[in-house]
């Protein structure tokens, strides 16, 4: 079961430096961003008005579907 928490431990410190850059990290460079212009919209305001929060939403799916697998591979997965 060792192998379990930390397969589960290395997905969960995975998740949040993806979350960390996407919500501190980003934002506190949004005026160097913003000098990258993309169909119209500078690219800072385009991270913290959307791309954050698309990216957010990717990152649950992907954890879910990661974490599904590794409960599958350990024999502790939720029945359908």
């Amino acid at each position: 079961m060792n192998g379990y928490w930390e397969e589960t431990r290395g997905l969960m410190i995975k998740a949040l430096v993806v979350w960390f850059i996407f919500a501190f990290v980003v934002h506190a460079f949004v005026n160097v961003l913003n000098q990258v212009v993309i169909f119209g919209f500078p690219l800072g305001f385009w991270m913290a008005a959307q791309g954050s929060l698309i990216v957010f939403v990717l990152l649950i799916f992907w954890y879910a579907r990661r974490q599904n697998a590794i409960d599958e591979k350990y024999g502790v997965a939720e029945e359908d």
